[in-house]
């Protein structure tokens, strides 16, 4: 398991990628809107392996939206990549972490992704990852 990025939830996600940019001295290298999940969202490499996620809400009702409206702008989640999501999963679940979902989901770069809830990881949500074949 690595660190695959930190995902960070912004209001607008055209200011935040020229901050971001002026940081990392490079552009996003991808962005893609998940309407399934009703959010924007770019990629910033920071090494060879990990990145940073910007999270813009797709209206009120987005999770990224109430997010921000609760806590504000900043560090939404950590994401993990995994070889076998499903057995992280069961691991996890079998040692106490609470699951936000049944099952995982297609996510940004047609990723699996799953969730556990802040509550039962020292108040970080934890995204698990997988590449699909």
């Amino acid at each position: 398991m690595i660190l695959d990025h930190i995902g960070i939830a912004v209001k607008n996600i055209e200011s935040a990628k020229k901050m971001y940019e002026s940081i990392l001295q490079s552009k996003a290298y991808y962005e893609e809107v998940l309407e399934s999940q009703k959010v924007n969202v770019a990629f910033f490499k920071t090494g060879t392996e990990s990145k940073i996620e910007l999270l813009e809400g797709i209206g009120p009702d987005s999770p990224i939206t109430k997010f921000i409206e609760k806590k504000g702008e900043g560090i939404h989640h950590m994401a993990f990549l995994v070889q076998d999501i499903h057995a992280e999963i069961e691991r996890m679940k079998k040692e106490g972490f609470e699951a936000l979902q049944e099952s995982p989901k297609i996510g940004a770069a047609n990723k699996l992704v799953f969730f556990f809830h802040p509550k039962s990881v020292g108040g970080s949500l934890i995204e698990l990852c997988q590449k699909q074949t």
